[in-house]
């Protein structure tokens, strides 16, 4: 039996101060801290959402790669208003990382580990799960289908590829965002696609595998 087929329509990668839409470069700036970083990318991409500002690194980190790539496909669609709809609500979200929200869990502890100075902040015990992020996306693109968070050693493009495989040809969802959005004291990588199961000729010869390679 022939196994469906998926297409990759769009893919952003952003690592060391760069995000890479498509196999192009769109913003770059000299090495600097990720909260700098973050920040010079929602005002070069003219981003306006406040409560961005609020967010943990990992939020921001796959908030940024979910802008750019949703914000291509409804600009795709802008005449066709029911199909842009239909695509927001059924857009499913697959993500993954390594080191789950430990970055802002040790923030987290550190707040409450001395007892002479124990400030914990709801606002930093907020994104001590990483699937957090899943919900500020959703929110801000108003995606109503399925989102799941994995944790794995290393990014696993067989299992994303399978998964993302299922919810489509299942009709759990019309389009998948999915990847792997990493961060920790600092290193970060996000590589994420969106795929479907219409065909697209643009990336035939690719795969997830290799454009995270890439």
């Amino acid at each position: 039996m022939a196994q469906n087929k998926t297409y990759i329509y769009d893919f952003c990668t952003i690592q060391n101060n760069e995000i890479v839409l498509n196999g192009d470069s769109i913003f770059k700036i000299e090495p600097t801290l990720f909260a700098d970083f973050s920040k010079q990318a929602y005002r070069n991409f003219e981003i306006n959402y406040p409560k961005f500002f609020k967010m943990d690194s990992l939020s921001k980190l796959a908030f940024l790669g979910a802008e750019l790539l949703l914000k291509s496909e409804t600009e795709s669609h802008q005449n066709d208003s029911e199909l842009t709809k239909q695509t927001e609500n059924n857009t499913a979200l697959l993500l993954a990382n390594k080191s789950s929200s430990l970055d802002t869990d040790v923030k987290y502890q550190e707040s409450i580990s001395d007892k002479e100075n124990y400030y914990p902040s709801p606002a930093v015990f907020v994104y001590t799960l990483p699937n957090i992020c899943l919900g500020e996306i959703s929110i801000r693109h108003q995606l109503k289908s399925e989102n799941s968070f994995f944790i794995f050693d290393a990014f696993n493009p067989e299992f994303m590829n399978s998964y993302a495989n299922t919810l489509l040809h299942t009709n759990k969802a019309e389009k998948v965002l999915c990847g792997w959005v990493e961060f920790f004291n600092e290193e970060y990588k996000a590589f994420l696609c969106l795929i479907g199961k219409d065909e697209n000729h643009k990336y035939q010869n690719e795969t997830i595998e290799t454009l995270y390679n890439k």
